[in-house]
Formats: C-alpha cells, structure tokens, sequence
C-alpha cells in the first residue's frame, strides 16, 4: 500500500492553501445582541458623589503617595491621573478598578478614605471607562488557532469514533493565560507541521486498518504511583481483581498476538493468578510464583484477536477478602515498576506483587480486517464490485465519502476546489492499491489539510482595518463548538450556520442551550474549569511517600473529578457560580470519602454527598486545589493564599524580590523540636520586604492550613495544635475555611469578574485585554440580575462583541514593526 510522502502531502498543503477563502464573503451586520451591549454602556448613567474634582484629589492624597514617579511601586505612577478622563489611560484605570474592588488598595495599615469615597471612586471610573468604549467597541484581534491536543483528540472521536492520544505525534501545548489554547502560544514551525502529517497516517491507517501490518511490540508501563493494594480494584479491570492495569490498544489486522506482562515483586510472597481479558472477555489466565527474581515476566500463547481498538486488561486475581490482621499489612499506597521504585521502596512500605509492564506483540498470521467502529462510520457505502472492474461506481462512492469528511473536518459547506486535492490522491491510490486504500489517502490528505488543522476565519472583501465586522455564521458555528464542545460542530448547528441563521440572537441563543445539554458540554468542565482552577499542576505533586503512604494514583484521579463534577453540576443544573465556594455538598466515591473520613458511601461510582459539617465549603475544601497548593511533605499557605488571590480573585501577588531566601531555606528546628509552618512563616516574613505581600497571601493560606497535603483533616503539626488564626486585609478575622469563604462572599465582584474573564478568554482563544473589561462588567452585571447563574455568563459571553466580532488589524511597515518590538515588545501587554 502507497503511503503519502511528506513532499506529496507539503505540496497538497501548499495547494489547499486556499480553501479557507474558497467560499464567497458573507458580510453580517452588527448582531442585534451586541447593540444592545453598546446601548446599554452608552446610556448615561449617574456618577455617585463626591465630584470627580474631589476624586482627583483623594487619588493624589491617598495613592500617589506610593503611586509616583521615584517611588514607582508596582510600576505604576499616578502623579497626573486624571479621574474626569480615565479612558484616556484605560489599562492604568483597570488595575485601579480591580484593586479597589478587592478591597486591597491602600493598602492595609495605611491611610485609607471612607468605604464610601472608595465606592465612589470605583464607581466613577467604571462609568466612565464604559462610557467611552461603548462609543467604539473594540473586539479585539487575535491570530488563527489551530487544533491543539485535546482538541485533536475530540475531533477524530466525532469524526472516525476513534479515541486516540495526540501526544504520540503532536508536542505538548503551550500554556499561556491559564488555558492550552491561546492562539499567541500556538506558534508554526516545520516540525509542527511534520507532526500533524505524521499524525494524519497513522490515524488513517487506524480507522481504515492494515492489512499488510507487519508484526511489532508495543509496550505500555504502569505509572508509578497506582495502587496494586490487595483490595483495591481498577476500574476496567474483572471484579474479583487487584491491581493491574488497562490499556487501549489498537489492532490493525485480525491475527494472533501475543501478551508478555513484567511483574515487580515486594515482600508478597506464594502464588500469584493474573487474568488477561480483551474487552471485558477473559482470554487468558497466567500464573506465577514468587521466586528468587524481584522481577518476573510472563506470556501467553498467541491469542487471536479482530481488528480494531480493544480494552486489554491485566490484573492479579484477589486472594482476600475482607478485614484481616497482619503485623506487616500493606498500607493503601504501594510501588510498582520503574526508574524510582527502588528508591520508594527503601521507605520500608511492604507490598504485594505488582504489574509493571505489559507488551503486545503481533500480528501473527493476519487474516484480513474486521468491521470496526471507525470503518462503519468511515465507509458509508461500498461498491459492489472491485475498482478495477467499475472505476465509476468505486469512484462515486468515494466521493461521498470524501464529500462528508471534508463537510465535517473544514467545519463548512465545501467546494469542487476543497474535492480535488483529496480525490487526486484517491485516484492515485486505487489505481495502484484499491478503494480501501484509495480512501485512506484521500482521509489522509483531509487530514493534512490546512483547514482542518487551522481553524481559520476570513474577513469580508469589504472589511477595513480598525474597523469592526460580525464574522460569518460559519465562523460563528465553530468558535461556538469549539467553545462548549471541544470539538467541531455538529449536523445541525453547521446547517443552521449556512443557512445564515445563526446570527439570529433567537437562534443563537436556542443553540446554545441545546448543546449545553449535550454529553458533549462536559468539555466545559474538564477542560475549562480543569485549566482556569489549574487541576493539572496536581498531578505534578506525588506525596512524600513516608509521610503518606496511602496515597495513590487512583486518589488523585478522584479528588481532580470531584472538582469535575461539581462544575459539571452547575453548568447542567444552571446553578449560581457562587455555589462553586459555598457548596455544602460534593461529588464523592467510596475511595474519596474514606480519605475525607466521610461514612456512608459505597462503591465505585461517584454521587452527591452533603458534608456532615462545614469543615469544607466549595472548591476551597477539594483535595485536588489543597494538594497542587502543597510541597510534596507540607503545606504551603504562601502557595494557598497565592493561589486564591491569583486564581479566584483575579489579583495576583507581585513575584518575590530578587535575593530574598526561599521559605525552604528558613530555619525549621529550634530548641530540638521541629517548628511549624506558620512559625516558619513568621521569622520568613520578618523581613519588611516579604512582610508587604505575606500580609496579603498568609492569612489566606492559614485558614486552609487545617488540610493536610492530600486534603485530609488535621489539627497538629510536628505534635503541636495547628494555629491558624489570621486576619484578612479588610481587618477581619479568619481562621477556618468556612470563615474565608464568608470574607469572600462580602466582595463577590472580584470573584465573578475574574471568572468571566477567564470563560472569555477561554472562549475567544486570546487573553482578556484591559479594552474587554467594560464588556464584562457588561456580562456580570447581567449574571446578578439572574442570580449568577451559569448560563448567564455563558450566553454573555457568546453574545458579547469579543465573541460574534472581529477587526482586521493594520498592516505595519517591516521595519516599523521591527523598531516598536525592540522598543516595547519586551514589557508585556496591558491586561495580562
């Protein structure tokens, strides 16, 4: 079988170049949602007293102190601000905004005007600033996006049904904001483009299968930290089974393979059964005993299998069952294979044997290809007889086939000219290889092809730059998807969006809540809520084993979903966002609420629990924030407070000074006792430099300190009775978690103002900029009309300018632009 060369496939991508603009400009006039927006800021609105006269003279009084031109603190001078014109400085208005409605300038121990003139002050400059935007909205400019890894991902899935991991050929994506899919962090290079050529074969060659597969081991290792416990089960593997591991695993051929698994022993000893099973079916059971070896492989006899992607599942038959008594029980933790297991194990944890590695080699003697899920939804029709003998009826055939793919994969109506590069490479291949084969080069070159991989926007003929236009519906449809999906859109919203309906404020707004119905909606909350509350940087914290040694893999996958499932919840129920910080319930299986010390649950599955009492309140009390806001052998309430300030209010810290000692390097014993944290942190912040932001970050941290690492309950340290009292910088008291999130609750503003910023963001692929913040104020202001409810923020930030709205961007001399980046490229945009 003929496989693309990469010359063929740059040539075909050279050639596609213009698909993107193949289908004629479609102007749309302003969306009659976005009018209503600029009506509503330009309407006049009173300015609360006092006058702005006086205003300029309590921000010369009480913030130019500070704020000035030798002192610079936080790089910002407010010498000659004016509050009767703070358009006229937006972003420097914008940091005031956000500070003075966190309540956190002046700050505390400093002179301070009345709660009233601060009011007044914010008020005031919010009115104006919006005032002024609404008589030119600024959408906004931002490059193309292209398909990251989970969007990948997402797409072959809904396109092949095919579950696939990208990262075999795409390289990881860049951070930048909060979110994977910023479309400044999603830089081209020839490597980039050779890794989407790589990943358009292999993927044709899994949905179609290969007939000609030649035989080959892949080899799948057990990460380090899951559980082989003797009583706890993983889910994909037989009930009845310990431990193991399950894999997906894709067979291009029916034939014979063949499966080795590497076990690692601990101090388990006697006879071992491992049972193999292909989805669901045992096909093989394996056994082992203990011997003078610390590792020990094994195989099977060659097992035949069908074509297609299978669940493969190895596991250790369990031997007990129930509670017994042993002066070496095994604690809930235990190591298995890989570079650091000696290491952990020198910790002297006892353990069972362990399932290290599993490979599967083959084909042997393959026999063809079966029917799969991705050749049925691939192959819609087939001709009766072989290409060779009825060319015509092969090639129409095909030409469906390729008509339907490239509809869904370009996410628009498509053209003869978006045919043709495709269908060339069809009537190559089949000439020499087949239909089958045929089709499979033309999904390879679907794939390859410009306007799949880059989600690409064309601008009308008519558009001028500095100027705003509404984006076509077409475009419409795909941000919308991509925004609550992940994915491309569907049948039914792409024919909407060609018949030109779905800038229709009506339409738009019953597609939006259809799709948030949808299975599909649940992108909003492992993708979204997972990146903006940084869930990710939990797996890069592993517990001091020794410390905590029933800690595993499987728990930490647990407390990340319960996360999950609570924004889940608020999306599908269209609940309050507030109830994000002050749930009393939560989403808990039988292993999680152990670990919580909650009784009553069973099982696997995860349900709503209410909290017995209010040691936890919302996502403050989730074990996925409170350990990725952990060193891996103590808390951290610099890391917490941190992470509350910059993640929930919107307000981050300044980054430490230069040359001030790290807090590891504080002195941590005294006397011959062991200090605690918050001992530590007060000879840390001795120091009137770390004192300034401390005061801020560590009462915050403090009142979180009452969770241990993994998020348990705890009330010492080191032996001593944990302190955590603290006070908040508006003067209050704090000490526990539900105390902080009342302090919270008193300045909600902050809060939903720095969510919908981030679901902008999200949404619209590039960071909120200081010009976006009078759109969401706009956006909030609804959402308290609504009670903050979900949907409120989602349908604001559909219809907001940023979303339906687009403007070209000047074109700048070379050499100009040259002269401006090497000026001010270096300093950062204003916003981020």
């Amino acid at each position: 079988m003929k496989t693309l060369s990469a010359g063929a496939v740059l040539f075909w991508l050279a050639l596609a170049g213009g698909q993107s603009g193949s289908r004629a400009p479609n102007p749309v006039p302003v969306a009659p949602v976005a009018q209503v927006a600029v009506q509503r800021a330009a309407a006049p609105m009173p300015i609360p007293p006092p006058a702005a006269t006086d205003l300029n003279d309590v921000v010369q009084r009480y913030c130019a102190r500070c704020h000035n031109e030798r002192l610079l603190r936080g790089n910002l001078t407010l010498e000659t601000f004016d509050v009767d014109a703070p358009h006229e400085r937006a972003p420097t208005a914008e940091k005031m905004i956000r500070k003075l409605r966190a309540g956190m300038m002046p700050p505390p121990g400093q002179r301070r005007p009345s709660p009233d003139t601060l009011l007044a002050l914010v008020e005031t400059l919010e009115t104006l600033v919006d005032r002024a935007a609404a008589r030119d909205p600024n959408p906004g400019a931002r490059r193309f996006q292209r398909l990251n890894r989970a969007e990948y991902e997402r797409v072959i899935r809904d396109l092949l049904d095919l579950e696939i991991d990208a990262s075999r050929w795409l390289p990881a994506d860049t951070y930048l904001g909060a979110f994977d899919n910023m479309s400044d962090a999603q830089g081209l290079s020839t490597t980039l483009l050779e890794a989407y050529l790589r990943a358009a074969t292999e993927v044709s060659r899994l949905a179609v299968g290969n007939p000609d597969a030649r035989s080959r081991s892949a080899k799948y290792t057990n990460p380090i930290d899951v559980s082989q416990h003797a009583w706890d089960h993983l889910e994909g593997t037989p009930y009845g089974t310990r431990g193991g591991m399950v894999v997906t695993h894709d067979f291009p051929v029916d034939g014979e393979y063949v499966f080795t698994i590497e076990t690692l022993f601990g101090q388990g000893t006697g006879f071992q059964d491992v049972d193999i099973s292909i989805d669901g079916e045992g096909v093989a059971l394996l056994g082992l005993e203990h011997g003078a070896r610390s590792t020990f492989a094994i195989r099977t006899e060659p097992i035949f299998v069908r074509a297609g992607q299978r669940q493969i599942a190895a596991a250790f038959v369990r031997t007990i069952e129930g509670p017994y008594e042993d002066r070496l029980k095994t604690p809930g933790w235990s190591f298995v294979g890989g570079e650091d297991s000696q290491a952990w194990a020198n910790y002297g944890i006892t353990a069972l044997p362990h399932l290290s590695d599993l490979m599967v080699t083959g084909p042997r003697r393959g026999a063809g290809v079966s029917e799969t899920a991705s050749r049925r939804k691939l192959f819609q029709c087939h001709p009766a007889r072989p290409a060779a003998e009825s060319p015509s009826e092969a090639r129409a055939c095909a030409r469906g086939i390729v008509s339907r793919l490239a509809r869904e994969a370009y996410r628009r109506p498509v053209t003869e000219q978006d045919l043709a590069g495709p269908m060339s490479f069809y009537d190559q291949a089949v000439a020499e290889d087949g239909f089958e084969a045929g089709v499979r080069t033309a999904l390879q070159a679907i794939l390859a092809g410009p306007s799949f991989i880059f989600r690409l926007e064309r601008a009308p003929e008519e558009a001028v730059a500095g100027e705003s236009y509404a984006i076509d519906d077409l475009d419409l449809a795909s941000r919308l998807s991509f925004f609550l999906w992940a994915t491309v859109p569907d049948d039914e919203l792409r024919g909407i969006a060609a018949e030109g309906r779905l800038s229709d404020t009506a339409v738009l707004e019953s597609q939006v809540r259809r799709m948030l119905s949808d299975s599909r909606a649940e992108a909003l909350s492992v993708r979204f809520a997972s990146q903006w509350l940084r869930l990710q940087d939990a797996e890069d914290n592993q517990p001091e084993p020794y410390l905590y040694p029933d800690f595993t893999g499987q728990l930490r996958e647990d407390l990340v979903r319960e996360t999950q499932l609570l924004f889940d919840r608020l999306v599908r129920e269209d609940r309050s966002l507030l109830e994000l910080f002050t749930a009393d319930y939560t989403f808990l299986n039988e292993r999680l609420a152990a670990h919580y010390g909650i009784p009553g649950v069973s099982g696997p599955e995860f349900r709503r629990v209410p909290y017995p009492d209010d040691s936890r309140r919302g996502v403050l009390g989730h074990g996925s924030v409170l350990l990725l806001t952990s060193m891996s052998a103590r808390t951290s309430p610099v890391l917490r407070g941190k992470w509350v300030m910059e993640v929930l209010m919107g307000t981050p810290p300044p980054p430490p000074p230069p040359n001030i000692p790290a807090f590891d390097d504080t002195e941590s014993a005294q006397g011959g006792r062991l200090l605690t944290t918050r001992e530590r942190l007060e000879i840390h912040r001795a120091n009137p430099t770390c004192r300034s932001c401390h005061r801020f970050m560590d009462p915050i941290g403090l009142a979180l300190d009452n969770y241990d690492v993994t998020g348990r309950l705890r009330i010492r340290e080191n032996g001593v009775p944990l302190d955590t009292r603290g006070t908040f910088y508006d003067g209050t008291d704090v000490s526990t978690p539900a105390e902080l999130v009342d302090v919270l609750m008193k300045r909600p503003i902050p809060l939903v103002r720095n969510f919908t910023a981030h679901l902008l963001a999200y949404a619209i692929g590039r960071r909120a900029e200081y010009f976006d913040q009078p759109g969401i104020r706009a956006i909030t202001h609804e959402a308290e009309a609504n009670d903050y409810r979900m949907s409120s923020f989602i349908l604001g930030v559909v219809n907001s300018d940023a979303f339906r709205m687009a403007r070209p961007v000047p074109v700048v001399d070379e050499q100009a632009g040259a002269r401006h980046e090497g000026e001010s490229g270096r300093t950062g945009g204003a916003g981020s």
